[in-house]
């Protein structure tokens, strides 16, 4: 005789009574997961399970817009969290082996999505913690409210980029699904001029580059920075070695993004620093464009104001006086615009070069301040000898970084300031014919970087020297004017004694001149020495004897000298 199957047990009526009354309340979320949770201990997941909780998943399928796995999955989180909660505690409570628990990832990784839950480790993704915010939500009785990702406005977008690279750097995302994310973000916002303008800029935004970029417009938006570093964005990389290739290619400027101008190294005195990163002051200006950044402005070392000028007052022989003063008269800001104007009109090159050559001592950097202070320019002061780097490639970014930097100078500035080659032999000098070694053809290499720089130069330069005859023709060629600094006639030199000490009469300044061919540099040592001396004894009865004593150590001090040091 044929065994029947047992038919399944009919509820009791006190349990279907139980079950209409539970469904006559308004569940809250929390008693909705309590009840899935303690209905699913131990038991496999499939249809009849889901059959006898469908009432306590529904609360959560309706409020929250969940599937009933995920409704089960987020329960028994909650139960067993809400920290650290891993797929062994799954795999506990249902009762099944871990794989069987691995197999719920993908509602683990939905969940994820929605902000439900956090991957401790987003590249172990093996346990994970329901987030404060979701928690505080169910307490209330509350659905929570991921944040919104689409039609945002600016701040909106930019405040939801931050928070994504938050979770990037705390690991609770990968980098992978980080740049899905970042995708999608982008794509339901593309009505923002700032999403328009960053797909014209041509990279693909499958690609690294896409997401580096990205990157770079995050930090110099939201964290006010000018100087991003390796550190600030090794997490975008999902593999080491791509990471390492990018290092590489950005320390050496091959970048892609360096090529196409959107970011570049930062310098300081014209010294380039290949391992720290901005955007482009042009990208800025364009892509940016929305937000009135407050970026703190790269320090320009060796930028002079001119309200920090002292004027002086200058003598000079009647040659140099002449050419000095049309040079004054050319370079006033009015006068310079239109000058600038009819060049371009006429289409000829607009910058103004100039080379003021001649002994150590005789008025060539002096000039050039008073010519700042005279016509309300600053001086972006170059310090020559710190541009030439003693590593092989780095002299020649260090000037292209220069010119760049007093490019966007002039822009920023209302009067066009004066970039100042101080004592420039070291960079001025001939050009090697068939330079074989490594350092001729760097050398070479920096000349011609220069020359090609002053040929589009579009403002005004001046470099000073103390020796000419080296002097390659191509740069000659380049000054627009050249004054040469003479060691000044007996009747500049009284009026120079008599200007650095009103002391003296007419026929002591023009004894010292007469006595003393000296240039204006050792006449203002002289006079600071006379000046020490009155400061800590008093006024000298012996002024002449005095100041004497001090022109002859002058006269020994500069034939024990070399020129230049």
């Amino acid at each position: 005789m044929a065994t029947r199957k047992k038919a399944k047990p009919e509820v009791q009526p006190s349990l279907k009574e139980a079950i209409q009354n539970e469904l006559n309340k308004d569940l809250d979320l929390l008693t909705a997961m309590e009840q899935i949770a303690n209905r699913t201990r131990g038991y496999v997941l499939n249809d009849e399970l889901f059959e006898n909780i469908r009432f306590y998943t529904k609360v959560l399928v309706e409020r929250m817009g969940l599937t009933e796995r995920q409704a089960v999955v987020l329960s028994i989180c909650v139960e067993h969290g809400p920290y650290n909660v891993d797929y062994n505690d799954i795999s506990s409570h249902l009762g099944i082996s871990k794989i069987g628990a691995l197999k719920l990832g993908a509602e683990i990784d939905a969940l994820a999505r929605r902000r439900l839950l956090r991957y401790r480790n987003a590249k172990e993704q093996s346990s994970f913690d329901i987030p404060s915010a979701v928690l505080n939500a169910l307490k209330r009785n509350e659905t929570y409210q991921a944040p919104k990702r689409e039609n945002l406005n600016i701040e909106e977008f930019f405040a939801t980029l931050n928070q994504d690279f938050e979770d990037l750097s705390n690991e609770t995302i990968s980098a992978e699904e980080f740049a899905k994310e970042e995708r999608k973000l982008m794509n339901d916002n593309k009505h923002l001029s700032f999403v328009q303008k960053f797909s014209k800029l041509g990279l693909d935004n499958t690609s690294e580059d896409w997401i580096l970029m990205l990157t770079f417009c995050h930090l110099c938006v939201n964290n006010n920075d000018n100087r991003v570093t390796f550190r600030d964005f090794a997490d975008v990389y999902e593999y080491d070695s791509d990471f390492t290739c990018a290092k590489h290619t950005l320390r050496n400027g091959t970048h892609r993004l360096m090529r196409d101008k959107l970011i570049e190294h930062t310098c300081e005195e014209g010294m380039v620093n290949s391992t720290e990163f901005k955007i482009t002051e042009e990208t800025k200006r364009d892509l940016l464009s929305d937000f009135n950044l407050q970026v703190t402005e790269e320090r320009v070392s060796g930028l002079l104001k001119n309200d920090e000028l002292q004027q002086k007052k200058l003598f000079f022989n009647d040659e140099v006086k002449k050419q000095v003063d049309e040079l004054f008269s050319f370079l006033t800001d009015e006068k310079y615009r239109e000058i600038h104007q009819r060049l371009k009109a006429r289409g000829f090159r607009q910058g103004f070069a100039c080379l003021f050559y001649g002994g150590p001592g005789t008025g060539k950097t002096e000039t050039v301040y008073q010519l700042a202070k005279a016509t309300g320019r600053d001086i972006m002061l170059v310090d020559v000898p710190r541009i030439k780097s003693k590593w092989v490639g780095d002299s020649e970014k260090n000037v292209k970084a220069l010119f760049s930097q007093y490019r966007e100078l002039v822009k920023k500035k209302a009067v066009t300031p004066i970039l100042l080659f101080n004592e420039a032999d070291a960079l001025l000098g001939t050009r090697m014919n068939g330079a074989q070694s490594a350092v001729d053809k760097m050398e070479n290499t920096l000349q011609n970087i220069i020359l090609q720089e002053m040929e589009d130069l579009d403002g005004i330069l001046i470099a000073t020297t103390n020796l000419t005859c080296n002097l390659d023709n191509a740069f000659s060629r380049r000054f627009l004017y050249k004054i040469r600094f003479d060691k000044p006639t007996i009747e500049a030199r009284q009026h120079i004694w008599h200007e650095m000490i009103p002391e003296l009469s007419d026929t002591e300044s023009m004894s010292l001149a007469k006595s003393y061919e000296f240039s204006g540099g050792q006449i203002e040592n002289i006079a600071r020495k006379y000046a020490i001396n009155c400061i800590l004894h008093g006024d000298c009865p012996q002024r002449l004897d005095t100041i004497q004593s001090y022109c002859k150590t002058e006269n020994i001090d500069a034939k024990t000298s070399k020129i230049g040091f």
